[in-house]
């Protein structure tokens, strides 16, 4: 384990409960005089606590006061992290140089919390620390032994830092900027109760994305919406997504023009070959889908059109590993992993992403290769491995892709139905067939479909 030192940081919040409040207590005298280092407080400010009190109502756009008002009482009661808000800014940064001077970042778990099951704890902390991957170029790789640069723990009260957790309730968690000993760290109140992704307790992942921006460098923020806000929220977390003001605040810590690594690029798709994730239809266009990107065809110009995946439907997957278009409901539906998500036009459908057994598929069935619907019989066919499901409401048969399209016996990457054809991409080639008889009619370039020139 490191030792304890140098840059540690604490919370306006103890050990009670978010509760209504009505009038200020004795009660809450005491809270706040160990909130504010238990040093004397007046209800009329004249004092030095009074300076802090201001500063804390201005962060969280309170009144300010100096004094301790029923509104201050209950921010201080919220569920937030332990991290104290020195700096009022919309991004702000620790400063003295607090950032890694390396891009890789190494993490190791002390312990579990019993909350969630190891793989899920895995996973969330997996996925908190892309949030910072995908927009700068730091990179971060887990540990089973030795010390890592971030060690990440649950511990209840005391814990060995000097600023012990206050049971449930309040403060879910602290960490410390970086720098040696434990710089980095992450610590988790394992009074709390995390989850993997139910609203009923603390998401892990969404604790854990702001924690890990501490362990970056970033203190709080004063947006509301941003993640480095420091009171908790619950949000989807299959469809988070950064907020620009935690993106401008990391990107200023870490420059991701600093390597030629962070993005792939993307070439030319109508001059280099390019083997495409996904390919729908949508209200007669064609979308073709690669890493975080998509291209679409246009009436209004002659070459393709690409953007982000992101940019066309913010509260998508960045990548997908098929997509379809519903052509009775005009929706169409993205694929990623072990979920579904549905939009109408950009927006999203009530009630998604929907996991895959909750979608009406196979429980062992991890993600989805290549789908596309056909507009005469309703029937959609999805693909995953060398096997398609054909379901209507349910699944009602499977079968080898080969024995019913002839002629395609490698993996089937994308899929799309158009005019009564199915169009399915394995490789650099497309492959079109007529679905009332099987016949394959003739083989072609992915791009094809795209418009290229």
């Amino acid at each position: 384990m490191k030792s304890f030192g140098v840059y540690v940081l604490l919370s306006f919040a103890a050990a009670v409960c978010c509760v209504p409040v009505s009038k200020v207590t004795v009660q809450d005298e005491s809270f706040a005089k160990v909130c504010f280092e238990k040093e004397p407080l007046s209800r009329k400010g004249a004092n030095p606590m009074s300076k802090k009190l201001s500063e804390m109502q201005k962060f969280f756009g309170l009144q300010i006061t100096g004094t301790l008002d029923n509104d201050t009482v209950e921010v201080m009661k919220k569920p937030r992290c332990g991290v104290a808000d020195e700096n009022i800014a919309r991004y702000s940064t620790f400063g003295d140089g607090l950032k890694w001077k390396k891009n890789t970042i190494t993490y190791r778990f002390v312990n579990y919390t019993p909350d969630m099951s190891q793989a899920e704890v895995d996973d969330s902390i997996r996925r908190a620390l892309e949030v910072w991957a995908k927009v700068t170029p730091l990179r971060f790789t887990k540990l089973t032994s030795g010390t890592a640069d971030i060690m990440i723990s649950f511990a209840r009260r005391s814990h060995g830092d000097n600023y012990p957790f206050d049971g449930p309730g309040s403060t879910l968690a602290h960490a410390f900027a970086p720098s040696p000993d434990i710089g980095g760290d992450a610590h988790f109140d394992d009074d709390e109760t995390f989850t993997f992704r139910s609203s009923k307790g603390y998401v892990l992942f969404l604790v854990a994305a702001h924690e890990f921006g501490h362990s970056l460098g970033l203190s709080h923020s004063d947006n509301r919406a941003a993640l480095m806000y420091p009171l908790y929220s619950y949000k989807d977390p299959n469809t988070f997504v950064l907020p620009q003001d935690d993106v401008r605040g990391i990107q200023s810590l870490y420059d991701p023009r600093a390597t030629t690594t962070q993005a792939p690029t993307i070439p030319d798709v109508c001059s280099s070959p390019v083997e495409f994730d996904a390919v729908t239809t949508l209200k007669g266009e064609m979308f073709f889908f690669k890493d975080s990107y998509l291209w679409h065809s246009s009436s209004q110009s002659s070459t393709p059109q690409k953007s982000l995946i992101s940019s066309f439907w913010p509260n998508a997957p960045t990548s997908v590993d098929a997509a379809y278009e519903n052509p009775r409901t005009g929706n169409v539906l993205l694929f990623k992993g072990s979920n579904v998500w549905a939009f109408s036009g950009t927006q999203p459908v009530p009630g998604y992403p929907k996991s895959l057994s909750e979608f009406g598929l196979p429980s062992f069935l991890t993600k989805v290769d290549a789908a596309f619907q056909d507009a005469r019989s309703g029937k959609t066919y999805l693909f995953w491995g060398g096997y398609f499901y054909l379901t209507r409401k349910a699944v009602e048969s499977f079968s080898w892709v080969r024995q019913t399209f002839s002629g395609m016996s490698n993996k089937v990457a994308a899929a799309t139905e158009k005019e009564g054809y199915a169009h399915i991409y394995s490789g650099l080639y497309m492959y079109m067939y007529d679905l009332l008889s099987g016949k394959l009619l003739r083989v072609l370039k992915n791009t094809y479909l795209l418009g290229c020139n």
